[in-house]
């Protein structure tokens, strides 16, 4: 099948599906379609096809465009007409995540998949509302249970409306915390050795005097120490 006429056959897959589609399963629906021709869809004229879309709907003719997010392809309205849209749904459209949920939902998409005591040891307080809020919004999922802890507690990670909402595919397209921290990142604090003085051996006040520690913290947020090979 040439091209041009399987567009409008994968504009409307798109445009009809309640999820996004995987260019895989574009090109099984396609073939299912046109099952009685003899040579079928490739997922090479997909992936053609779907370009050729992308770059149809991205001139600012159309207030709509094509674009993949949240493991699949779907069309979405573009930012300028959001203030527009937003109008059809009021409040509820334009309501967002809490402070507590958004850390909580952080800690869940950098640690996944991670036990609700993981999440509460690193925020310090209970999670419980929090957890449960994720869960309704369907941004979070249970995904199995951690067999090697007592009492084989769940495991939380992010779901695929979790990556719609955001506009990703994976948590692989997650920003490192190295690019979030980006203008704030500064150089290794130099701090003092707090032994006492009277506790140090002579021979080592003489040989290596005061010790300078270097510390920083890792990408993980971890205090490290560096030492003068920077470490």
């Amino acid at each position: 099948m040439e091209i041009t006429n399987l567009i409008p056959h994968i504009e409307a897959l798109i445009f009809a599906s309640d999820r996004p589609l995987t260019t895989l399963e574009v090109t099984e629906l396609a073939n299912g379609a046109f099952g009685f021709m003899e040579d079928k869809i490739t997922l090479d004229q997909v992936e053609s096809a779907i370009e050729g879309i992308v770059e149809k709907y991205g001139s600012d003719f159309y207030p709509f465009e094509i674009r993949q997010s949240g493991g699949g392809w779907q069309f979405l309205t573009k930012k300028a007409y959001h203030k527009t849209i937003a109008q059809l749904n009021g409040d509820k459209f334009l309501k967002r995540l809490s402070a507590a949920s958004l850390e909580t939902l952080a800690i869940v998409a950098y640690k996944q998949p991670v036990t609700k005591g993981e999440i509460e040891a690193i925020r310090g307080v209970s999670s419980d509302y929090a957890v449960q809020k994720l869960l309704e919004k369907e941004l979070i999922i249970i995904c199995g249970r951690n067999e090697k802890m007592p009492g084989h507690p769940l495991l939380y990670s992010t779901s695929r409306t979790f990556m719609d909402y955001f506009g990703i595919n994976s948590a692989e397209d997650l920003p490192k915390i190295r690019e979030i921290l980006a203008d704030q990142l500064v150089e290794p604090t130099v701090m003092k050795d707090t032994l006492p003085q009277a506790e140090i051996p002579k021979e080592e006040k003489e040989s290596e005097g005061e010790q300078d520690i270097l510390m920083e913290v890792s990408e993980e947020g971890e205090l490290i120490e560096k030492n003068d090979e920077g470490e």
